[in-house]
């Protein structure tokens, strides 16, 4: 569903993404983790269509992202970390504009707004985007990808903004969607929320995938049992040893 080959991007002479490989399944809930600065974002990006890759092959969906990134954008869904809606519309107008530029049947389209609406508590529907928090566009951007069901996701950082009652349906629900077939990719600094949710992880740091697998996996590459994904992840990150030296400091 998933899959990109030597996938690079550079920033002048700064090299954000180096050469990493992907292969994500149907059905599958994969995160991609890693610090602050580590590329993921911009791997996003790039997978989605929004940044060219300085170098590699991107396929979604068998689609290869050079011949078909048209029909490949209209057949999957991007939650960014943050959401890009035009202030000026109301959440209707926003939602109905989807509706618009995706072709969707609108009278089965909206009875899956009004359930995902009422889901998430979205009850602002006639407020200017421009009026609402960050929290209340993430909401509307998760009610406008799954009105779509489409069966490739990209959620980068979605749980941020969002109250306990709304993060917990949106995990159930990408469980759900997850067991239906669709592929889930997301990242989040949350690892509480990554080691309970995904099915595999990858790991980057300074743009190289450094390690990646279920966490059974993943505690075999660090030799610790029983350790949590928040040890792996410090561990593998070589964070910990920091943390130590920070703490003794203060």
């Amino acid at each position: 569903m998933i899959v990109a080959k030597k996938l690079t991007r550079k920033f002048g002479d700064v090299l954000a993404v180096d050469h990493i490989d992907l292969d994500v399944k149907p059905g599958e809930i994969y995160g991609f983790l890693g610090p602050n600065g580590a590329g993921k974002t911009t791997t996003i990006k790039m997978l989605t269509g929004v940044l060219k890759p300085t170098e590699g092959e991107i396929e979604i969906l068998g689609l290869n992202m050079k011949a078909h990134e048209l029909e490949i954008k209209k057949n999957i869904g991007v939650v960014p970390d943050e959401p890009k809606i035009y202030p000026h519309l109301t959440g209707e107008e926003f939602l109905n504009f989807i509706l618009e530029v995706y072709n969707l049947e609108k009278s089965v389209s909206i009875k899956r707004i009004s359930e995902l609406c009422e889901a998430f508590g979205v009850d602002y529907l006639g407020k200017k985007v421009a009026e609402l928090s960050h929290g209340m566009k993430q909401k509307l951007m998760l009610v406008s990808v799954f009105m779509r069901k489409p069966k490739v996701i990209f959620l980068d950082e979605p749980t941020v903004g969002l109250d306990a009652k709304s993060a917990k349906i949106l995990k159930l629900l990408l469980r759900k969607y997850a067991d239906e077939g669709s592929t889930i990719f997301l990242t989040t600094h949350i690892l509480e929320i990554a080691e309970k949710m995904c099915d595999r992880i990858g790991i980057i740091n300074k743009g190289k995938i450094i390690a990646e697998g279920t966490m059974e996996e993943l505690r075999r590459i660090s030799g610790q049992k029983e350790a949590t994904l928040e040890d792996l992840f410090l561990q593998l990150t070589a964070e910990s040893k920091e943390i130590e030296d920070i703490i003794k400091e203060l």
